[in-house]
């Protein structure tokens, strides 16, 4: 590993401060099969919980109304029951009592792709009439909008580095620029004390989320390049606050680094 690489890396390990474990991927968004419009899958997601709604049709091609409660079990999958319910006409005042009791149809399995967070497939059984199966995926609305200032902080690990120190996990502070071009592209520069770090590449977006694919990943410090690869970054996503999102990069002789990172709006 180049002699600048090690020395921008110990600047990032923080009085040997341990970062904390990542947190899973949140799939709150709404799915569908591009392929198949008309129909789809609401989804909302707290922590190990999902919540589904479904908006699809029955036998004589009216709407149909299912929900799920899903939890997420030792195989990596969300599954739970699928539920029936009744309540009153909408164009009428609520009536708590035509709601019934949710009667419990069949059951049903969110099973995320193991290579991203934008892809899944899902499984519902209803009872007595069959089981169903489909790969979807996030359906994209409007563009988010993700330019901006910002200040944040990013939590990383490197494995399969040369250098054993290294090896492990590190904390950072940073203000972050945020350039989103019309045409679709868009650049990240992690401003830290003593250096910057840019990420540029093509933004793709899935429903709520954009990835960037391969985007240039660089780092420069007095004026000069200590660091150039390629960078992957997924699950990059505007909030109330901010922004936050991943990247996984390779930076040298098979050492991988993988962070993430959260920042509020200026």
């Amino acid at each position: 590993m180049p002699r600048s690489h090690f020395r921008l890396r110990l600047i990032l390990i923080i009085a040997a401060l341990l970062a904390p474990a990542a947190r899973a991927a949140d799939y709150t968004d709404l799915w569908w099969v591009p392929s198949e419009s008309g129909w789809g899958v609401n989804v909302v997601q707290t922590d190990t919980f999902m919540f589904l709604t479904f908006f699809i049709y029955g036998q004589d091609r009216k709407p149909t109304w299912y929900t799920a409660d899903l939890t997420l079990d030792s195989s990596g999958a969300f599954s739970g029951g699928l539920y029936a319910t009744t309540g009153t006409y909408y164009a009428q005042p609520w009536n708590p009592g035509d709601a019934g009791a949710a009667q419990q149809v069949g059951n049903a399995s969110f099973r995320p792709s193991s290579t991203n967070a934008y892809q899944a497939t899902l499984t519902y059984v209803v009872n007595g009439i069959g089981t169903v199966t489909k790969n979807i995926e996030r359906q994209p609305l409007t563009p988010p909008v993700i330019g901006g200032q910002y200040t944040g902080a990013l939590s990383a690990a490197q494995t399969s580095c040369n250098n054993s120190l290294d090896n492990g996990a590190f904390k950072a502070t940073y203000d972050l620029q945020v350039t989103q071009t019309t045409a679709g592209g868009a650049t990240f520069t992690f401003t830290y004390p003593t250096y910057a770090c840019t990420l540029t590449g093509t933004l793709v977006q899935h429903g709520r989320q954009y990835v960037i694919p391969a985007a240039d990943y660089k780092c420069v410090q007095n004026g000069a390049t200590v660091f150039s690869s390629s960078a992957n970054l997924s699950e990059v996503v505007a909030t109330a606050q901010g922004i936050e999102g991943r990247w996984a990069a390779n930076v040298g002789s098979g050492c991988q680094e993988f962070a993430q990172f959260s920042a509020v709006l200026l």
